[in-house]
């Protein structure tokens, strides 16, 4: 293979693990709302755009540092989901789960339309404080906006592996998805693992929220990168802190591949739709991903 394409090869695989693990943080918050609830939450992408919204909104408004604009955005989004979750989903405790996947559904149309009321429909920025100049490694350059977010991403999906796998809090939390009846019955407090939970899904978001939007501006079209990360859960595992790293890395490789050497032939658009093909054959071969765990029924 000539160099020149070994470097354009190097550059697409780089930059698809940056991307990769940006995602598989957005990711980490579907993986939180199911090991506590057993559902889905379909606003996460919601949620990404609204903490967005807060962070370019403290800057715009209040002229507030980004680090200050960062906190507030993670204040606003714990405070959000504990508020969601005491006023909306609370009552659906007990309930089967597909009431909660309509609610979250419903809260997806509700923020963001919300969203567009509160701050505008205009593209807002997120100046993070890392320079424009990309970082010169010989053959690749590399984004410092991405490589922060990457490093976040590294930080957070290591404390919160070890939070369920270590933490009586996080196996608290992995028993009550397993069955909030037998839960309650040993003494668990449900509803406060679920206030848990929702508060941790706003934490995650708020992070994703300034990184993407620090990336790509903030606007009512950052809500998709929650269908972006959609297949990375599917194929990771819904449950599994690994398999969102796993899914994550996969899809940004992936769709950064397909985009380098498939865009040329097609004319374009190969990375929106690679990541759903590898959905669906996950979907085909292990429904349950590669690091999900097998459930076994009895009928």
């Amino acid at each position: 293979m000539p160099e020149f394409e070994w470097q354009f090869t190097l550059v697409l695989l780089t930059n698809g693990v940056m991307i990769g693990l940006m995602y598989a943080l957005i990711a980490l918050g579907f993986v939180l709302i199911y090991k506590a609830t057993d559902a889905i939450n379909f606003a996460q992408g919601e949620f990404v755009m609204f903490a967005g919204f807060i962070a370019a909104g403290a800057a715009d408004l209040a002229g507030a540092p980004f680090w200050v604009s960062a906190l507030l955005s993670v204040a606003g989004m714990v405070a959000l989901g504990f508020g969601l979750e005491r006023v909306v989903l609370r009552p659906l405790i007990g309930r089967p789960v597909i009431a909660v996947v309509m609610a979250t559904i419903g809260l997806a149309a509700v923020l963001r339309g919300g969203a567009v009321l509160a701050f505008g429909a205009g593209t807002r920025a997120i100046e993070m404080p890392v320079g424009d100049t990309p970082l010169d490694l010989g053959p690749v350059m590399l984004s410092r906006v991405q490589l922060v977010g990457a490093g976040v991403s590294l930080v957070f999906l290591a404390l919160f592996t070890w939070f369920f796998l270590k933490s009586r809090v996080g196996i608290a939390m992995r028993a009550v998805a397993d069955s909030q009846q037998v839960a309650m019955a040993m003494g668990i407090n449900v509803q406060r693992y679920f206030a848990l939970a929702w508060a941790m899904a706003g934490i995650v978001s708020a992070l994703g929220g300034v990184v993407w939007g620090a990336m790509l501006g903030v606007d009512n079209q950052l809500a998709l990168v929650g269908l972006k990360v959609f297949p990375v859960v599917i194929l990771g595992g819904l449950d599994s802190v690994l398999g969102a790293v796993v899914g994550g890395l996969i899809v940004g490789v992936v769709e950064n591949l397909a985009a380098g050497y498939l865009d040329p032939y097609v004319g374009g658009g190969t990375k929106d739709f690679a990541p759903y093909v590898l959905m669906i054959v996950a979907l085909m071969l292990r429904p349950e991903g590669m690091f999900g765990r097998r459930r076994i029924e009895r009928v």
